[in-house]
This record gives C-alpha cells, sequence and structure tokens, in this order.
C-alpha cells in the first residue's frame, strides 16, 4: 500500500492520472526542468506515462515518488521522492521539484524533511543522496541547510539542452548528529 505523509501544510500522496495536467504543467515549465536533466515536457502524453513510471518503479521497489499537495487544495504542486532506490543496500537518491508559483515558501524543505524521515524510519535506508547541478544554488543551500554532507563533484554527469554538466553528490546518513527532523506520521 502506497503510503500518504503529511506535514503541517502539506499532504504527501500517491500520483494518479488526476494529476497529470499539474505534472504537465511542472515539468513543461522551463524553470523547473533548468536544472533536471531532461528537456521540458512538450505534450501531455509525457506526463501520463511519467505516472505510469512512478506507480511500477514503487511496484518493483526502485522508487517512490509522491505528489505534493497543500493541505485544503486540490492539485499537485510538484512531486518528491527517492530514486535508485536499494533496499538490499539500504540507500536512495533523493529528488523533487515544485512549480514556480510556490518557490521561497519554504514547502521544500517541509516535504524534503518528511521523506527524509520516512526512508529513515520506515524503509530502514542508512544512506540517502543528491546529485544537484552545480549551477542549482537552491537546492544545493537546501540540501546543506538540512544537514547533507557534499561528497564532491561528478564532471560532466547530467545533460541539458544538449550540454554536459557537472554536478554536486550529497549524502545524508541515518547515524547522522545533523538530523533536523521527528518522526513521520502517516495518513490514511
Amino acid at each position: 500500500m502506497f503510503p500518504n505523509l503529511e506535514t503541517e501544510r502539506l499532504i504527501l500522496r500517491e500520483l494518479t492520472q488526476d494529476d497529470v495536467q499539474s505534472l504537465f504543467n511542472c515539468f513543461s515549465n522551463e524553470e523547473v526542468t533548468r536544472y533536471y536533466g531532461q528537456e521540458p515536457f512538450i505534450e501531455l502524453q509525457q506526463a501520463e506515462d511519467l505516472v505510469d513510471l512512478f506507480s511500477k518503479n514503487f511496484a518493483a521497489k526502485r522508487g517512490i515518488r509522491w505528489g505534493i499537495e497543500r493541505k485544503g487544495e486540490k492539485g499537485i504542486i510538484g512531486t518528491i521522492g527517492f530514486h535508485a532506490w536499494s533496499p538490499i543496500h539500504r540507500r536512495a537518491e533523493i529528488g523533487y521539484e515544485i512549480h514556480p508559483d510556490y518557490w521561497r515558501k519554504g514547502y521544500t524543505q517541509e516535504a524534503v524533511t518528511e521523506i527524509m524521515s520516512y526512508g529513515f524510519q520506515n524503509m530502514g535506508l542508512t544512506r540517502i543522496g543528491a546529485v544537484v547541478f552545480i549551477e542549482n544554488e537552491a537546492s544545493n543551500k537546501l540540501l546543506t541547510k538540512i544537514g547533507f554532507h557534499k561528497e564532491g563533484i561528478l564532471r560532466d554527469y547530467m545533460y541539458q539542452n544538449g550540454l554536459a554538466h557537472d554536478t554536486f553528490v550529497y549524502s545524508i546518513l541515518n547515524n547522522s548528529s545533523t538530523l533536523k527532523f521527528g518522526k513521520s506520521e502517516e495518513v490514511s
């Protein structure tokens, strides 16, 4: 069963085909995909396919992706989750995006800290990693602020608009003394 989570202002829930238009609105926005390692969506079918991919990845224990919804309002403002999930090695990488209309309001930090808690406490993760374009100042600052450690640079690691980009690689460990979040609460 898919774990729905709740924070002070957000519901993190399973994505459905009802979210296709909102997902398209995010992934077709060049500001959102600028540091994502993929080109902006140009067809609604791409968002439909992404919902299906997230569902298949969860079923196969390769990843888990939540839709981010503000409490009291229908529709997602972005997504967040784990990919490259390796249960046997107790690790996963975090990824997220939020529509620019909701930037600089603390939603990303709220969602990230909630799923970190879920990953460590409920999924048994020991390590959560992140790979971030060097130019993505907002994500680099956020990850550092909440306790991720920069481990190095992956040179020419991701392509965007046909150009290779260097990325920072980050991690946070379950035994880290810098963890800054509390216990996750599931909602039905």
